[in-house]
């Protein structure tokens, strides 16, 4: 056998090439190999300590649930059936662990379980992105700040959905699975959110961005 035909390992192969071998990485990893799990919590570590943070918004809670996240899926890696993808069902254990550590910290937090009534509700839609190019009116690096700004002042449920749906690129019916909502309602929150981080960056940028800046850090 040529050293071309020698089988490698799943962590191997997944630094080869950008072949989505997330699957056999995760048969590896179910079959005791190490390797293999660990290469899975490097490609997801940063992305998913990303969204815990954005959901507590402290860093020690983001990293307490980050890290119970992936020890919980490695004990619970044989109940796993690849009935989605592992990033999917990684993201939902992430998004419980998260939501524990918020509400201990802010038991009055409202509920993602609690309906939130709206008209949006009955006719969801989605809307344009936010007017003009903000990247044209500011640095990127003070875009970045103000739209990190922008995301942490949403309500939990409102924020939540944000971050699952436009920054984490996850399904509709992704999203309402994982946080046991109606599609409908996922809708719903999605459009506020986005109404509500439209607004608020409209009144920065027209109202000047750069001295709302400069004075915050005075």
């Amino acid at each position: 056998m040529s050293t071309t035909d020698r089988p490698r390992s799943a962590a191997a192969a997944s630094r080869a090439g950008p072949v989505d071998d997330e699957a056999s990485l995760v048969a590896a990893a179910k079959a005791g190999d190490l390797r293999s799990f660990e290469e899975l919590v490097h490609r997801y570590e940063a992305r998913i300590y990303r969204l815990t943070y954005n959901i507590t918004q402290n860093r020690e809670d983001a990293q307490d649930a980050t890290q119970d996240a992936f020890l919980k899926s490695y004990q619970h890696l044989p109940d796993f059936q690849g009935d989605s993808r592992f990033y999917t069902w990684l993201v939902r254990i992430a998004v419980n662990e998260a939501l524990m550590k918020l509400r201990r910290r802010r038991p009055q937090e409202i509920s993602l379980d609690e309906s939130i009534q709206t008209a949006d509700d009955l006719v969801p839609r989605e809307i344009e992105d936010w007017g003009p190019k903000p990247d044209q009116r500011v640095e990127q690096s003070e875009l970045q700040t103000v739209l990190a700004r922008s995301i942490a002042q949403l309500e939990p449920a409102y924020r939540i959905v944000f971050q699952l749906r436009d920054i984490e690129e996850l399904s509709t019916e992704e999203t309402a699975r994982l946080l046991g909502l109606s599609v409908p309602a996922v809708k719903s929150r999605l459009l506020r959110a986005r109404l509500k981080l439209r607004q608020s960056l409209d009144r920065l940028f027209h109202g000047g961005a750069r001295s709302d800046l400069q004075e915050s850090e005075l």
